[in-house]
């Protein structure tokens, strides 16, 4: 399945569940009417920005906009069926680790270019969000609000999803790592 595809389906039955209107999920993210409706028809490729601000008002994880909806999920993601995508502004690239089955953890993998950087502004979240990234190649410099931190490989951060947290490669090689988000509370 096309990416986009993907990312349009789990917006739009998130809204849906959630009862949100167009108008509704645009005033509470930030993000325009016009562009949630571009984003839901898979007629958009979004940034990592416009889709953390959408995560974010719909109460998930930006990972949680990659999982595909099954009817039976299965506990094995094989690598070959794991949703890849590429932010069109900043060109890292996510691949989503975790199975479709429910759980409160998620596990995502990143490519990140060299000399790039992507900004979150998420403003609204009702869930609480745990992050852990583990740095396997490069470097990277992360900030969580007033909190900076450079991470060179095996180093691990730990920290709470919150508004204006920055990721930017300042080296001249890709930055791999691993990243772990555990959403609380958490109900099956």
């Amino acid at each position: 399945m096309d990416i986009n595809q993907l990312i349009a389906r789990r917006v739009l039955a998130l809204r849906n569940a959630r009862g949100l209107s167009l108008a509704a999920l645009a005033e509470r993210s930030g993000v325009s009417r016009s562009n949630i409706s571009l984003i839901e028809r898979g007629e958009s490729s979004a940034t990592a920005t416009v889709l953390d601000k959408l995560a974010g008002a719909l109460g998930v994880t930006l990972a949680s906009l990659f999982e595909a909806d099954s009817a039976a999920p299965s506990p094995l993601s094989p690598r070959e069926t794991q949703p890849v995508w590429t932010d069109p502004a900043s060109g890292y690239t996510r691949r989503q680790l975790s199975p479709a089955v429910r759980s409160p953890l998620q596990l995502v993998e990143v490519e990140f270019p060299p000399g790039r950087r992507v900004a979150y502004e998420q403003t609204h979240n009702d869930a609480e969000i745990y992050q852990q990234l583990w740095m396997l190649e490069g470097e990277i410099d992360v900030s969580a609000g007033e909190q900076r931190w450079r991470l060179k490989p095996g180093d691990c951060l730990a920290f709470r999803e919150g508004p204006n947290i920055t990721y930017e490669n300042k080296g001249k090689q890709p930055a791999r790592y691993l990243v772990s988000l555990v959403t609380l509370p958490f109900a099956l």
